[in-house]
C-alpha cells in the first residue's frame, strides 16, 4: 500500500470540500483530496442563485474549481473513502482500493443522499422537474401549476414558501394527510389547493412533468413537483472517528461550530455532510471559513513543534 503524507486530506469534492482545499492550498498547505466523483446536484443541468455563476452546469462549476486547486499544487484523487481513523500525528484515511494516506489534519465534505418516496417515476426526473430547493429552481417555474408532495407535517410551511413563485400550487398529501386548524387556514387564505390521497406515480413525457396519477386513478395536472425528502447524511468517516451528532427533524448530523470543527480534535466537517439546507454558495463559504480556521490551526502546531525543536537544539 502506497502511503503518503499531507498537512490536510479533505474527503469530498463538492463546493464545500473544494472550496476548503482552494484556501488550504494558497495558504501553501499539502492538500489531498479524496472524491467519489457523485456530487449531490449532479442530477440538474444548471444552478441557480449562485453569484457570478447563475445558470452554469454544476459539473462545470466542480470543474473549474478542480482546476484552481490543482493550479495551486493540491492533489485530486478519484477514490471512495473506506476508513478513517487516528494515528499518534494525526489521521489515517484509506481508500476501496486499498491506498492508505496520513493526514494532519482532516476535512470531511462527503455530502448526503437523498431518499425520495418510493413513488414511480419521481426518482427518473429528480433535477428534471422534481426539485427539492424553490430558492434554487421556483424561478424556472414562477407562475405555472407546481405539485408540492408532503413528505412530513415539515411539508406543510414548506409548501407556503413554494407558494411565492406561483399563484397556481397544489399540495399533495400522499400519505402525510392533509394539514388541519390554522394551517389549513393558512392555505385556504392562499388558495392553495389540497389533494388528498396516495400519489401512484409521476406523469411525464420528453419534454418534463405533466402531472401525477394517484391511487385511485384521477390524474392531477402539474408542471414541476418540489418536494422534501429525507436527508442521510454520508459521513461514516466521522461515525467510524466518533464525532458528537444531533438529531434534527431534517436528520442526525453530527455537530459543528460556525468553522465546520467537529468535537473531534483535527477535524472539520462541512457542506451537506451538517448541513442539509445547505446550497452552493453557503457550501462555497462553509469551506471557505473551515480552511481558515484550518491553517490557523496548524499554524499554532507549526509553533509547538518550532518551539520543541529549538529545545532540543538547546539542550
Amino acid at each position: 500500500m502506497n502511503t503518503n503524507r499531507w498537512d490536510v486530506v479533505v474527503i469530498g469534492g463538492g463546493p464545500a470540500g473544494l472550496s476548503t482545499a482552494l484556501t488550504l492550498v494558497r495558504a501553501r498547505r499539502r492538500v489531498l483530496v479524496l472524491d467519489s466523483g457523485l456530487p449531490r446536484n449532479r442530477f440538474a443541468a444548471h444552478m441557480h442563485g449562485v453569484l457570478g455563476h447563475d445558470g452554469k452546469s454544476p459539473l462545470t462549476l466542480l470543474a473549474e474549481g478542480r482546476a484552481e486547486v490543482e493550479g495551486y499544487g493540491g492533489v485530486i484523487r478519484e477514490a471512495t473513502v473506506v476508513r478513517t481513523g487516528r494515528v499518534d500525528d494525526g489521521f489515517e484515511v484509506e481508500d476501496s482500493d486499498g491506498r492508505v494516506v496520513l493526514a494532519r489534519k482532516l476535512v470531511v465534505a462527503t455530502g448526503l443522499r437523498d431518499e425520495l418516496p418510493d413513488i414511480e417515476g419521481l426518482a427518473d426526473y429528480w433535477g428534471r422537474g422534481v426539485a427539492v430547493c424553490p430558492y434554487c429552481d421556483g424561478y424556472e417555474v414562477r407562475d405555472r401549476r407546481i405539485g408540492v408532495l408532503a413528505t412530513s407535517q415539515m411539508s406543510v410551511p414548506y409548501t407556503q414558501l413554494v407558494r411565492q413563485w406561483s399563484s397556481s400550487v397544489v399540495y399533495l398529501a400522499d400519505t402525510v394527510g392533509p394539514p388541519t386548524g390554522a394551517d389549513r387556514m393558512g392555505f385556504d387564505a392562499r388558495g392553495i389547493e389540497i389533494e388528498e390521497g396516495a400519489v401512484r406515480r409521476v406523469i411525464a413525457d420528453a419534454d418534463g412533468i405533466r402531472g401525477v396519477e394517484m391511487a385511485d386513478g384521477r390524474t392531477i395536472d402539474l408542471d414541476a413537483i418540489f418536494t422534501h425528502p429525507h436527508s442521510v447524511a454520508l459521513d461514516e468517516p466521522l461515525r467510524q472517528l466518533g464525532a458528537d451528532r444531533t438529531e434534527t427533524p431534517l436528520g442526525s448530523f453530527v455537530n459543528v461550530d460556525p468553522t465546520g470543527r467537529t468535537s473531534v480534535a483535527g477535524v472539520w466537517a462541512v457542506g451537506n455532510t451538517v448541513n442539509a439546507a445547505a446550497n452552493v454558495p453557503a457550501s462555497i463559504g462553509a469551506g471557505s471559513a473551515a480552511g481558515g480556521a484550518l491553517n490557523y490551526d496548524l499554524v499554532l502546531d507549526d509553533v509547538q513543534l518550532a518551539l520543541g525543536a529549538a529545545k532540543e537544539d538547546a539542550a
